[in-house]
């Protein structure tokens, strides 16, 4: 049985583990307000901009723009956004893992290469066989556009050059607070999209041509799906530390209770102890007199 002072120090320890995790709950609440808000405002035109690039792309002639032009997939790039911390449940244990299924599936056809955002990423793939041609391994939550654009001209150099025929994304969407969604999302090659109203004998008149407009758009739009990958997974990332981060508090809070209880039964224990000791003693002497 613990001793009185064990206990008092175990529940200093928890407390203080409490308070810890109290903090990061705050934190995280402030960065996943800020995520939250940054998302929500850009979904609209992360999620409609696909459907009219797809529109686009079954208008436009395939030799208009070389990202437009369709292969088959012999060599692919897969890029797995995680965190670069822990203290977040099963964020980065189930995202890794459906990566993890994807690459295989796609590797029984394809070369697969890899492009790594976040260190939790990286760790796991390290030892995996598949090339890796980037990795933002370190503060990936500090990235900003400029990296981003920079790692979206790289990938079109690379389809543009027929290195690769096809990108994919695997990430954590923020669907809401209790859960986020693992998202699989191809953004090269264009599916064609005939619409419900388009039809061969309906083309637009492009204006200024279908090759500038082609040549705008489609390095506006690989940046763009990219720029929503890393924000939706930032503020999945920040939902699921703050669930995390307050469960471990409640937890600590439960324990505590216990361990209070556990304590005051003691005491109470010892003071019963210590008074049955001295009435007896007492009714010893009563006797003897």
């Amino acid at each position: 049985m613990p001793t009185l002072i064990d206990l008092r120090r175990r529940i200093r320890s928890v407390q203080n583990s409490e308070q810890i995790t109290q903090a990061m709950k705050t934190v995280s609440m402030a960065k996943f307000r800020k995520a939250q808000r940054t998302v929500q405002e850009a979904r609209p035109f992360w999620h409609l901009f696909p459907e009219l690039m797809n529109r686009l792309a079954y208008w436009a002639a395939s030799g208009s723009h070389p990202l437009l032009l369709r292969r088959d997939e012999k060599r692919i790039e897969v890029i797995v956004v995680t965190s670069d911390k822990g203290l977040a449940g099963a964020y980065n244990s189930n995202l890794l893992a459906a990566a993890e299924a994807f690459v295989r599936e796609k590797e029984k056809t394809a070369e697969v290469r890899l492009v790594l955002i976040g260190k939790k990423a990286v760790n796991f793939f390290r030892k995996h066989p598949h090339p890796i041609d980037r990795t933002f391994g370190d503060r990936t939550d500090r990235l900003g556009r400029e990296e981003l654009r920079d790692l979206s001209e790289f990938l079109m150099r690379q389809y543009a050059f027929q290195k690769i025929d096809a990108v994919y994304i695997v990430t954590n969407e923020f669907k809401s607070i209790l859960a986020p969604r693992i998202m699989t999302h191809k953004v090269l090659p264009l599916e064609p999209d005939a619409g419900k109203e388009a039809s061969a004998a309906l083309l637009p008149d492009w204006e200024p041509g279908e090759r500038r407009l082609a040549g705008f758009l489609l390095p506006l739009y690989v940046e763009s799906q990219i720029h929503h990958a890393f924000h939706e997974s930032q503020a999945a990332e920040q939902a699921a530390r703050m669930m995390a981060m307050d469960n471990a508090t409640q937890n600590a809070k439960e324990l505590i209770d216990d361990l209070v209880l556990q304590l005051n039964k003691i005491r109470q224990a010892g003071i019963t102890k210590e008074l049955l000791e001295i009435m007896t003693a007492v009714e010893a002497l009563r006797q003897k007199d």
